[in-house]
């Protein structure tokens, strides 16, 4: 056998030999055993049984907990509405034994980005800034955001009054046209919360308002917590993400992350029955609108049947009381309530005689004569079909007979007789009215891009499109159509016209959600008038249930003038109000905690 020179008889090793065991040693230093080379005095300087308090529940260090009784003992402390997670545990299947009906194993993946390795980009942010959380305000905004992605809130109280501490940092995303909070994640450093011996550091709670018009929120709000934690000194910033959300592990392989063998395990508890239980026959095909509903209901212990998954029917059921539902839409809204709502003319007629302002209004026919008056009398239109829904065939702003004649032509596709009625500027504001009370209210703004330099119209709207769908579930996008057209020609503009840098278009009038617009929560500043009428639209209907809409100058301001009820509201896009939770203190008095709080005189 030929020998090496210097007489080692050992082969050269190869390449391949040098990866195997580079991969073997990582997944030595990355496996859940105690770290290799771990002194006594770091072992000794480690806080036992450490654990971070985030406001929406503990981070508990499972590594500093010595024997599974013990983490298991300190996860039975979890607080009510809270969701404690146990990080980094050792043998997991261990811990699931000593308590295998009180606890679960996150169906979750560990993602790890090494920050020696990490480089930041040369991307800088378009259209918005990234800062550290600085006021209470910001708090606020950061749990609306939370509320809008179905996260579990935390007090705004608690981020202001953890506005110092070392172990956590809150960064936020500033729209640099509006000053909204727009994002935010949040960071804790395991080296300040517990003298970690592996200087480790992780990340939670990304999050991005589903509202947000400029792209790459998420991938700025994540680079600028590692190039913190790398300034830091941190080795490396884990995070956790659900096995099955395909779109957010895109983003992070994307940038560096490499998933490693990191278990996390939670109690069993209503906010995470979704990810222990077994899941509902179809309920994947649910839209979010029926979702909402059905995950408020499995919460309470109501019992959920899907009749249709595509049609978003669903029966709940409780103690002997059965009810079947279409979304927000039940049994309790009676047919002529549904009849009233569905033709719209119909609608204004019955609002009115209970006292609510509406707009002239005209059925559209073949008479371009008094077509023309009613635009000369009103200077501006808005063109609809008497009935339909989600926004087809609307034309708001008409201000010229072709205009006119088109858009009926248009609406006349959804429904034969068509409306043509006053248009007045102002903000489309959304009210729902549960029970004759109000729950939530919000401005509905029309879609809007933001202009680069580089993209024509049509590839900003494709791109802004993509992200309403994604936020919404498929339930948002911007159409390409006529009405499109003829929004960007009043401006001048094509859609193949080049807007400049941060140059602000809307690209629709019309401001519905399945039509590409944006939902605002104003609920706690709309004028008490507002609420007034709509409570007395909802009675003079008698709909349990309702959207109403009005075209106001401000939410703040009591003027208004009233334009359709909508039977079946979206009860999906008023976070952070307890929509859901409201429908289903209607259908079920005595399910969920409110009931519980008034039975134990707390209430």
């Amino acid at each position: 056998m030929a020998k090496n020179p210097g007489g080692d008889d050992r082969q050269p090793r190869s390449r391949s030999d040098k990866a195997l065991a580079h991969r073997l040693k990582r997944l030595r230093a990355e496996s859940m055993k105690p770290p290799m080379g771990l002194s006594d005095a770091e072992t000794e300087a480690r806080e036992e049984n450490a654990s971070v308090d985030c406001g929406w529940g503990r981070l508990l260090f499972a590594q500093t907990f010595g024997e599974p009784e013990d983490l298991i003992e300190a996860m039975r402390k979890e607080g009510p509405e809270r969701r404690d997670i146990a990080f980094y545990v050792r043998d997991p299947h261990v811990l699931l034994a000593a308590a295998p009906q009180e606890v679960f194993l996150d169906p979750s993946h560990t993602f790890r980005l090494e920050l020696a390795t990490y480089r930041s980009s040369r991307r800088q942010p378009r259209g918005f800034f990234v800062r550290r959380l600085s006021s209470e305000s910001d708090a606020r905004a950061v749990n609306r955001i939370y509320a809008a992605r179905g996260m579990v809130p935390v007090r705004p109280d608690f981020f202001w009054s953890n506005r110092d501490n070392r172990a956590i940092t809150y960064f936020v995303a500033e729209d640099e046209a509006s000053g909204e909070i727009i994002g935010t994640v949040t960071g804790i450093d395991h080296g300040r919360a517990f003298s970690d011996p592996e200087n480790g550091s992780s990340l939670w709670c990304l999050a991005v308002d589903p509202q947000a018009r400029h792209p790459g929120i998420g991938e700025m709000l994540v680079r600028r917590l590692a190039e913190h934690f790398s300034a830091r000194g941190a080795a490396y910033m884990d995070l956790s993400v659900l096995h099955d959300n395909d779109q957010a592990i895109a983003l992070y392989e994307k940038l560096g992350f490499r998933r490693v063998p990191v278990f996390a395990v939670k109690r069993k508890n209503p906010i995470n029955e979704k990810l222990y239980s077994s899941p509902l026959a179809e309920y994947d095909a649910l839209n979010p609108y029926a979702r909402l509903i059905v995950d408020e209901a499995r919460r309470r212990g109501v019992h959920v049947e899907i009749t249709d998954a595509e049609g978003g029917f669903f029966r709940l059921s409780q103690g002997g009381r059965s009810v079947h539902c279409r979304e927000s839409l039940s049994e309790l809204t009676s047919g002529v309530a549904m009849s009233i709502c569905d033709d719209k003319a119909v609608t204004g007629r019955v609002v009115e005689n209970a006292g609510l302002v509406v707009p002239e209004q005209m059925v559209a026919e073949d008479d371009a004569k008094a077509l023309k008056a009613f635009l000369k009398k009103h200077g501006s239109v808005v063109v609809k079909p008497a009935r339909g829904e989600q926004g087809r065939g609307v034309a708001v702003g008409l201000e010229t007979l072709e205009d006119i004649e088109r858009a009926i032509a248009a609406a006349r596709e959804i429904c034969d007789r068509v409306l043509v009625e006053a248009c007045f500027a102002g903000e489309d504001l959304r009210l729902v009215v549960i029970d004759f009370k109000l729950v939530a209210a919000a401005v509905r703004r029309p879609p809007r891009i933001v202009g680069d330099g580089r993209q024509k119209i049509r590839s900003l709207i494709e791109s802004q499109s993509r992200r309403r769908a994604a936020a919404t579930g498929g339930e948002s996008r911007i159409p390409v159509d006529a009405e499109t057209e003829r929004c960007l020609a009043a401006a001048g503009l094509t859609l193949d016209s080049v807007p400049k840098k941060g140059e602000d278009i809307v690209v629709r009038k019309t401001a519905n959600l399945h039509t590409g617009g944006s939902i605002h929560d104003v609920t706690g500043i709309v004028h008490p008038r507002l609420v007034e009428a709509a409570v007395v639209a909802a009675r003079a209907i008698d709909i349990p249930v309702v959207g109403i809409d009005f075209m106001v100058r401000s939410p703040s301001d009591p003027d208004y003038v009233f334009i359709e009820a909508n039977e079946r509201p979206g009860l999906a896009n008023h976070e952070p109000q307890p929509t859901a939770e409201r429908f289903l203190d209607l259908l079920f008095p005595l399910s969920g905690h409110r009931a519980a709080a008034q039975a134990l005189g707390k209430l």
